[in-house]
């Protein structure tokens, strides 16, 4: 039977510690690991993979311990609210930078007009699971919006306003809100009938 482990977990404390102190000093929110292989032969040819510390240390953990059961992720601005409730300042500011550095080194950003951005809500109490489904559109001045274009909720609870809120009428980076309210982890991301973002995916 695997171990049954939260992100506290020392073993896995440990390994992302070891992980972010390979540069002594550095502050852990912005850290990523890359890992390349340079292939033999003419030409470069290479493979790599780049991640976080705590990716990497997961990975470790895994092949060590058997995934870990972890809770499920937070939006960027509820770590920064947990942060806050802590008193940790450096905590909150570096979650939510970290956030902005991810959003803004996407290979895939800044959104286009015809992507389509949709949200998996996890269920929370008597609610059940439910997604949106966004489209982004060009607006006057150069701007862009987002409009809802469907919902899994029933209509009576669509009706109350449940549905549509991170709708942006014209907005330099109308994802913005929506990468740090519902969190990078609950969106996909459609160009060209192609997914460009999964965050589910680890």
């Amino acid at each position: 039977m695997r171990p049954t482990v939260r992100r506290t977990d020392p073993r896995l404390q440990i390994i992302t510690e070891t992980i972010e102190g390979l540069i002594p000093g550095a502050t852990p929110a912005f850290l990523s690991v890359d890992v390349t292989e340079t292939l033999p032969g003419p030409g470069e040819r290479r493979n790599s993979w780049t991640g976080r510390p705590a990716a990497l240390a997961e990975r470790v953990f895994t092949a060590l311990y058997g995934r870990p059961h972890v809770a499920p992720e937070a939006s960027p601005l509820a770590q920064a609210d947990d942060a806050k409730r802590r008193r940790d300042i450096l905590g909150e500011v570096g979650v939510l930078m970290a956030a902005g550095a991810d959003l803004e080194s996407a290979p895939w950003y800044p959104v286009r007009p015809g992507d389509l951005v949709h949200v998996h809500y996890e269920a929370a109490g008597q609610g059940s699971a439910f997604g949106e489904t966004y489209i982004v559109g060009p607006e006057d001045g150069g701007l862009m919006g987002m409009t809802l274009l469907a919902h899994t909720l029933p209509d009576a609870t669509g009706s109350e306003g449940m549905a549509g809120c991170f709708a942006v009428e014209a907005a330099d980076d109308p994802i913005y809100e929506l990468w740090f309210e519902a969190g990078p982890h609950r969106l996909t991301i459609v160009r060209d009938g192609r997914p460009v973002h999964v965050g589910s995916a680890r």
